[in-house]
């Protein structure tokens, strides 16, 4: 399945594919015509209001984008956030197509926007090239509020480069009454799951349920995690080159080669349907499914962190898109008074944008008692397990080439049986040199 056809049928989710196991666009194309800074009607929707002024009188003007979320009532709701604004007038553009792309290529323009979204925040050439400004400091006291792992993840050579918008997450679920009949309990360890995953096929029922491909474009990095290891070091060093990391990527491939994975689903992880058809008893997916598995399967159903291997840690893959300024901007001080004021200081609109328009978490932990969607059953456990276990799905310096190599690497490990160390020796090699490359 390609990352196109994903996005399309996940939305704002489509973040969450693009971790170290597929590899993100790369080049840059060429600017559109619509660069958003135009009045026209060709922008997708405005806001405005009365407030302060400044330049003899004339309010500023800010250029927001956004991606074009498929969400019933999303597109509204921003408009009416920025209309809500008095002390700028800003313009709201919902950018369709490839947006990363696009984005990217118009930073490098005077045609680009003042504010603007992007998954898990600026890449790292985003920064270096100065392409983006500087938020640190915008948090405030609030700083702690956020969720930890996406700050953090935002954060580069100790600054802030974006606000945290809203959270998704990716854990496992699983049918209550398949495992209490197989007399089975969550598991708490890679080796329990596996050893549950066999328990639990039988007949027409899998065990385990990791997408269509074994898991080969998905779980590189919660095995990872689960290891203890991550795709680079906090000094940026290269992170998984250690007996447990290859010992992790070597029971994905035990997996593929058992009879307790589903294989060839109508429809892949981020469709609750393998589990409530009944096709397997467990699934790896992302929190927007709850509300289909709330329909199909009432209370039948719980979630759990990714187990540990030996020495490791349980997780849950986080990510999130996050508010930039352009540095191209030349109301740079406007626009990040901007972002705080919708991403700091609005709370109201923070929950709306997280809850009301889709299944997300809010990106700051007090907001998700307020949070109804949030209150009880499996919905609940996810939230804490976000704050608790939150992982991002990837280093900033991790770029796309080190994620195409990485890609390569999962699939000769768990479709071919390659040698584990020899193949993460490869993009050992790869890694270095972009970090080397990046770093300058």
């Amino acid at each position: 399945m390609s990352d196109k056809t994903i996005r399309a049928g996940i939305d704002r989710r489509h973040l969450l594919t693009l971790g170290g196991g597929m590899a993100v666009a790369g080049a840059l194309a060429a600017c559109g015509g619509n660069t958003g800074r135009s009045s026209s009607t060709s922008a997708a929707g405005s806001g405005s209001g009365s407030g302060s002024a400044s330049g003899g009188g004339a309010k500023v003007t800010l250029q927001q984008w956004y991606h074009q979320y498929g969400e019933a009532g999303t597109q509204q709701a921003v408009e009416g956030y920025a209309k809500a604004y008095t002390a700028a007038d800003v313009k709201v553009t919902w950018k369709p197509g490839d947006y990363d792309q696009t984005t990217a290529a118009s930073l490098l323009t005077a045609g680009g926007p003042d504010v603007f979204e992007y998954g898990n925040g600026p890449t790292i050439d985003m920064i270096k090239g100065g392409q983006v400004v500087d938020l640190s400091g915008l948090l405030g006291d609030a700083e702690s509020d956020f969720n930890p792992a996406m700050v953090k993840r935002m954060t580069y050579d100790g600054k802030l480069w974006a606000i945290p918008q809203v959270v998704d997450m990716q854990l496992l679920v699983y049918r209550k009454s398949l495992l209490e009949k197989a007399g089975v309990t969550p598991p708490e360890t890679i080796d329990d799951l596996m050893a549950a995953a066999k328990k639990l096929t039988s007949g027409d029922v899998k065990g385990l349920f990791l997408g269509n491909d074994g898991g080969v474009g998905l779980m590189g990095a919660p095995m990872l995690f689960s290891a203890g290891a991550d795709y680079l070091n906090e000094d940026g060093s290269f992170g998984f080159d250690s007996d447990g990391a290859a010992a992790a990527l070597g029971k994905l491939r035990e997996l593929f080669t058992s009879d307790s994975l589903l294989l060839g689903a109508p429809k892949d992880w981020y469709d609750a349907s393998a589990l409530t058809s009944g096709l397997t008893a467990m699934q790896f997916t992302g929190l927007w499914t709850f509300p289909d598995l709330t329909k199909g399967l009432a209370d039948d159903y719980g979630c759990i962190p990714w187990p540990a291997m030996p020495g490791g840690a349980k997780s849950v893959v986080v990510g999130a898109y996050g508010s930039c300024v352009s540095a191209k901007s030349t109301n740079v001080d406007a626009a990040k008074e901007f972002v705080k004021w919708l991403w700091v200081d609005q709370t109201d609109k923070q929950l709306d944008f997280a809850t009301a328009y889709g299944f997300h978490i809010p990106a700051r932990a007090s907001l998700v008692p307020q949070a109804k969607t949030l209150q009880s059953g499996p919905a609940k456990d996810a939230a804490a397990y976000a704050q608790e276990f939150g992982h991002a799905q990837s280093s900033v310096l991790w770029t796309p080439k080190c994620a195409t190599a990485f890609g390569d690497m999962m699939s000769k490990i768990v479709k071919d049986g390659a040698d584990v160390k020899a193949e993460i020796a490869k993009v050992k090699a790869v890694a270095e040199a972009e970090v080397k490359r990046v770093l300058g």
